[in-house]
C-alpha cells in the first residue's frame, strides 16, 4: 500500500511537470490522468449509399477493426452501437442517441469509430461534438483508420475531412437521385413493399406481378365503388367481413408494420380505415401505371418528406399488369368527384371546402331546410357538439356577397392595374412595415448575441484549460450558454422565415393581380373561379342591433394576398 501511494505521488508530480511545460495554445483537450480507465463504445454506421464500397466498410468489417484496436490498446468495450441504413447527415439515429445517453449517464467515456465519416457527415455537427460536447463530457474520441485521437490532439486536417465528408454526402445524394430517375423512366418501381393485389416479381428486380391471393380484394373494392358505395361504406363492409388490411398482409409476409400489428388485438388486422380505401381507389397502380415523385425530401441533410406539386409528378404507363380496367377506374373517379360536389337538391356545390367558421375554424357544411332554402352551418356544431354555434348563413346571401366582391376586384384590375397594385402593396406595408422593422432589428440583435455566446464558449474553454475557472463553474456556465444558444438559433430561424415571407408578399401581389386579370366581368360563380381566386371564406356569427336588424360579417381571403380591404 505504501509503495502504491508513493508511485501515485511520483506519477502525479511527473504529470504536473508535463502540464507546466505544455503551451496553452497546444492543448486541444483536457488530458486524462495516466490511470484513466476507458469504457469504450464501438460505434458503427452504414447507409444505403455506402453499399458501393462492398465489404470494405460493412458493419462486420467495422466491428473487426474496432474490436482489434480496443484489444491492442487495452480499452474496455462497454457496448456496441450500430446504425445500419442511416445517413451520416442525420444525427437522430437511434443507436447514436442511445450512445450519447450512455455518455451523459457516465457509462461511456471513449468512443471508437472506423473513421470520421462513420460518426457523421455534417461538418457543423461534427465540430460541435469534437470541440464542445466531448471536451465537456471528458470523452475520448478515436477514428481508427485516420489516426485521429482527441487524447493526442486532433490534426489540423480534421475540419477539412469533415467538409469533404459532407460534400461526399451531398454528391452521393445527387447521384442517387439521377440513378433513381433513370430507373423510374425505365418503368422500375422503387418502393419499399408491393401494394395490395401485387407481389414482387421472383426474377425481375423492381417489377410487380399480380398476387392471385389478394387480387380479389382490389376487384371487390372497385366493384363496390362502381355500384355507388362510398369509401366509408366500403371500409365498414371490409371490416365487417374480416378481410385483412394491406398493412397486415405486409406484416405477415415481410415483417413490415410490426409496430402496428405486433401484440395488437386480434381484430386490428381487419380494421380498415376510410383513408386506406380512398388511397386504393385513387391509385393508378391498379390500371398498370406507376406514379413517381409524389414526395420529395427537403434536402440531403433533412430527410423530412414533403408532397410534390402535381406538375412535378412523373407518370410511367404500363409498368405492370392491371387488375381493373381503365374504364372502370375512370368511372369510379367521376363518381367520387360528383359525390363530393353534388348537394341534396342535385345542384353542384361550388363552395365545397372554402367556407369556414370564424370561431372554431371548421369547414361549414351545405344543407337544405324543410322549406327548400339552402344554407351553410358549422360542421362542428352539426355533429352535436355545442362547443361552437351554428353560424348559419343563407346560400343565396353568401353567393351574392362573394360574387359582388370578386366582380369588384376584377373590375379594378381591368380598369387600372397599377392603381390596384399600389393599393395592395400599401395595404401590406401598412400591416407589416412597422413589424418588419422590429423583426429586422430583433434579428440583428439575436445574431450579434449568438456570436458573443459562441465567443464566450471558446474563452471559457481556454480558461478551463489554463485553470482560471473550476470545472464546476465551467459545466454550470456551459449549460447556461448552451441553452441560450439553442434559444437564439430557434429565434433567428423564425425571424428569418418571417422576413422572407414578407418579402415574398410583394411578388404574391403581382401574381394575384395577373391571375385576376384573366377573368372579365363574371356573371356567375363557378367552382373553377372560386378555387382559382379564393383561399377561404370566413363566416362570423350573426348579431342583432337594438332595432332587431340582423347583420353578419363575411371575410374573403384571396389566394396569395389574403384579406383585401
Amino acid at each position: 500500500m505504501i509503495l502504491t501511494r508513493a508511485c501515485d505521488i511520483i506519477a502525479l508530480e511527473q504529470k504536473q511537470a508535463r502540464v507546466v511545460s505544455i503551451r496553452k495554445e497546444d492543448v486541444k483537450m483536457k488530458q486524462p490522468s495516466a490511470t484513466t480507465i476507458y469504457n469504450a463504445a464501438l460505434y458503427m454506421r452504414l447507409s444505403r449509399d455506402d453499399e458501393n464500397y462492398g465489404d470494405s466498410i460493412s458493419i462486420e468489417t467495422q466491428r473487426t477493426v474496432l474490436r482489434q484496436y480496443a484489444s491492442e490498446h487495452n480499452l474496455r468495450v462497454v457496448d456496441e452501437y450500430v446504425d445500419d441504413g442511416w445517413s451520416g447527415t442525420n444525427f437522430e439515429r437511434p443507436s447514436f442517441q442511445r450512445m450519447m445517453d450512455d455518455v451523459k449517464a457516465g457509462k461511456v467515456n471513449c468512443i471508437i469509430t472506423k473513421d470520421l465519416s462513420r460518426f457523421g457527415r455534417e461538418h457543423v455537427m461534427m465540430d460541435y461534438y469534437l470541440e464542445f460536447v466531448f471536451p465537456e463530457q471528458r470523452v475520448r474520441f478515436i477514428a481508427v483508420t485516420e489516426g485521429e485521437d482527441t487524447e493526442k490532439g486532433l490534426s489540423d486536417f480534421v475540419p477539412f475531412k469533415n467538409l469533404f465528408n459532407e460534400w461526399y454526402a451531398k454528391d452521393t445524394s445527387r447521384k442517387v437521385k439521377t440513378a433513381l430517375r433513370a430507373k423510374f423512366n425505365a418503368g422500375e418501381r422503387m418502393f419499399g413493399y408491393a401494394p395490395l393485389g401485387y407481389k414482387p416479381h421472383p426474377e425481375i428486380k423492381n417489377k410487380l406481378i399480380v398476387d392471385e391471393e389478394t387480387k380479389w380484394i382490389i376487384e371487390k373494392i372497385f366493384m363496390m365503388a362502381l355500384h355507388g358505395d362510398g369509401a366509408t361504406k366500403i371500409a365498414h363492409a371490409l371490416t365487417r367481413e374480416k378481410i385483412s388490411t394491406p398493412g397486415y398482409f405486409n406484416y405477415i409476409r415481410y415483417g413490415t408494420f410490426a409496430h402496428i400489428y405486433a401484440g395488437a388485438p386480434a381484430d386490428k388486422c381487419y380494421t380498415w380505415s376510410i383513408k386506406q380505401v380512398r388511397n386504393i381507389l385513387g391509385d393508378e397502380t391498379y390500371i398498370g401505371h406507376t406514379i413517381h415523385y409524389r414526395y420529395t425530401r427537403v434536402s440531403y441533410k433533412n430527410k423530412k418528406k414533403i408532397r410534390h406539386a402535381p406538375e412535378n409528378l412523373v407518370r410511367i404507363e404500363n409498368t405492370q399488369e392491371p387488375i381493373v380496367t381503365e374504364q372502370v377506374f375512370r368511372q369510379v373517379q367521376q363518381q367520387i368527384a360528383s359525390r363530393h360536389r353534388t348537394c341534396k337538391n342535385g345542384t353542384t356545390q361550388i363552395f365545397a371546402g372554402l367556407v369556414k367558421c370564424t370561431d372554431c375554424g371548421w369547414t361549414m357544411i351545405y344543407d337544405v331546410s324543410r322549406n327548400g332554402r339552402a344554407y351553410y352551418r358549422c360542421s362542428k356544431y352539426a355533429q352535436g357538439s355545442h362547443r361552437c354555434t351554428m353560424h348559419y348563413i343563407r346560400y343565396d346571401i353568401l353567393y351574392a356577397v362573394v360574387l359582388e366582391r370578386i366582380r369588384y376586384w376584377i373590375q379594378q384590375a381591368q380598369l387600372n392595374e397599377e392603381a390596384l397594385l399600389k393599393h395592395l402593396e400599401k395595404m401590406i406595408d401598412k400591416a407589416s412595415s412597422t413589424e418588419a422593422k422590429k423583426q429586422a432589428a430583433d434579428l440583428a440583435a439575436a445574431r450579434k448575441r449568438k456570436g458573443e455566446v459562441d465567443s464566450l464558449f471558446a474563452r471559457m474553454y481556454e480558461d478551463l484549460i489554463s485553470g482560471k475557472i473550476t470545472e464546476y463553474n465551467f459545466e454550470m456556465l456551459s449549460k447556461k450558454y448552451q441553452a441560450e444558444q439553442e434559444a437564439l438559433s430557434e429565434r433567428i430561424d423564425k425571424l428569418e422565415t418571417s422576413l422572407a415571407d414578407r418579402k415574398a408578399q410583394t411578388l404574391n401581389v403581382e401574381k394575384w393581380v395577373k391571375l385576376v386579370r384573366q377573368y372579365i366581368a363574371p356573371t356567375e360563380l363557378t367552382a373553377e373561379l372560386l378555387n382559382a381566386l379564393v383561399e377561404k371564406i370566413v363566416v362570423h356569427e350573426a348579431v342583432k342591433d337594438e332595432d332587431g336588424i340582423r347583420t353578419q360579417a363575411i371575410e374573403i381571403y384571396y389566394r396569395f394576398v389574403g384579406k383585401i380591404e
